[in-house]
């Protein structure tokens, strides 16, 4: 392109070789040291080619990636809306699970409190029993204790009596007595 460029001026600048018209002008204004217009220029003419070839097939790009965006946000916000629905699902079902969780520990508190009134009331009806029982079975003992205490006091007595007489009674006594309890009998004829 520069080339053209400065083809172009050496045409059209003057044949006498001196700096006239165009040259002169591109020299003063153009010709800067690093400024170089046909820098720009190529770059001017680059962009606007590649504008015009590209506009199609990258406005079509960024819409299917426009439609593309927008559907992956609907997604989103309708797995958002789930979630939030599962969340909340959740919440109430931990929410009933601690209700559950409370009746439940007051159900077991009335049960242990009505089963540790029945067993204090069941220990103290079998204590009475069992102290009616031992009474009856101390009454019980007791008599046959005394009973037994009785029938050997009469053993005794009558043993101890019996060692008495035979001390005091000698063959003589034992004869009369034996006729007379012949005689009480109806004797012997």
């Amino acid at each position: 392109m520069y080339a053209f460029i400065y083809n172009l001026s050496l045409v059209l600048a003057a044949p006498g070789g001196g700096e006239s018209g165009f040259m002169h002008f591109y020299n003063q204004y153009f010709n800067i040291p690093g400024f170089e217009a046909w820098k720009f220029l190529n770059l001017a003419i680059f962009v606007a080619l590649m504008a015009y070839f590209a506009k199609k097939p990258l406005t079509d790009a960024f819409k299917s990636k426009r439609e593309q965006i927008r559907a992956e946000l609907i997604k989103a916000e309708e797995e958002k809306q789930a979630a939030l629905a599962k969340l909340t699902e959740t919440e109430a079902k931990i929410a009933q699970l601690e209700n559950e969780k409370d009746n439940i520990l007051k159900n077991a508190r009335e049960e242990a409190a009505y089963e540790s009134k029945r067993l204090e009331e069941q220990t103290n009806i079998e204590a009475n029993r069992l102290r009616k029982q031992s009474e009856a079975d101390l009454t019980r003992l007791s008599k046959q204790s005394h009973a037994h205490l009785r029938r050997f006091s009469a053993e005794e007595s009558i043993r101890l009596a019996e060692e008495k007489l035979r001390t005091q009674i000698d063959d003589g006594i034992d004869a009369r007595l034996v006729r007379a309890s012949i005689q009480e009998i109806g004797g012997v004829k």
